[in-house]
């Protein structure tokens, strides 16, 4: 399990993170949403062990992980919006790195390369280097290097950026799947539909602080309201949108 305890952030005393509170149990997804600001990227900086908080406890298995950083780490698996790839690199040669450097045995390091390589229809270009990769292409490549170690935690930032329609589908499969295997996943998205979808659990934050920890469905029935888009205007968006909108249209026409 993993346990976040009044985490917080601050920077020159500022909070961009102030005393969040949430649980992710193994075999369950749960979905960080808040808009731009929100903090949602500073936690998850966090929850990687890139950002050291400054007040609170980020729990895993019961023990604070900035006690056994290494050991955590090798347990977990990163997917960041953006792919930061060594350029010139092939496909499977930054694969092999990250195997490498996650102490894979070659004949099963070389063994689920290729596997993946094929699912995710990149043996084509396994020889072409990063920097001639589309951005779907770059993204598929970060979550195949994701999964290689067969990680217990997964913490996905976006990871859909830059899939066409039919990976989006696969990927969406893939986490549903991964949830039935006991992972445990923290899935911060905009896509607010999508996080309906796929996640068990929603933690939405608004200027750094939660407002709100539930089931999409208890949130529901709490707020009577339809959907999660529903939920998340009526929680964060202090603004009239349609009427915003209406204005942009105005200003167009003039």
């Amino acid at each position: 399990m993993l346990a976040v305890v009044e985490l917080t952030k601050r920077y020159s005393s500022i909070p961009a993170v102030s005393e969040v509170s949430f649980t992710v149990e193994p075999g369950k997804v749960l979905g960080y949403l808040g808009p731009n600001g929100s903090g949602k990227s500073t936690t998850v900086k966090m929850l990687t062990g890139l950002l050291q908080p400054s007040q609170g406890h980020i729990l895993y298995r019961g023990r604070d992980i900035q006690e056994q950083l290494m050991e955590y780490k090798s347990t977990l698996a990163y997917v960041p919006e953006d792919a930061q790839l060594y350029n010139y690199l092939t496909g499977r040669e930054y694969l092999q790195l990250v195997g490498r450097l996650r102490g894979l045995p070659p004949k099963t390091l070389d063994r689920k390369i290729d596997d993946f390589l094929q699912l995710f229809s990149l043996y084509k270009s396994r020889h072409s280097a990063l920097s001639s990769y589309s951005k779907g292409m770059r993204q598929k490549i970060l979550i195949s290097a994701a999964l290689l170690h067969n990680p217990e935690v997964l913490i996905l930032d976006e990871p859909e950026s830059g899939l066409d329609v039919t990976s989006a589908l696969v990927f969406r499969n893939l986490v549903k799947a991964l949830a039935v295997k006991g992972k445990t996943i923290l899935y911060s998205s905009h896509v607010l539909e999508v996080v309906e979808k796929v996640c068990s659990q929603i933690v939405i934050l608004h200027k750094g602080r939660m407002m709100a920890n539930d089931s999409v469905e208890n949130l529901r029935s709490l707020m009577q309201l339809p959907s999660l888009g529903d939920i998340f205007a009526q929680l964060v968006i202090s603004e009239d949108t349609e009427k915003l909108a209406s204005d942009i249209v105005e200003a167009m026409e003039q």
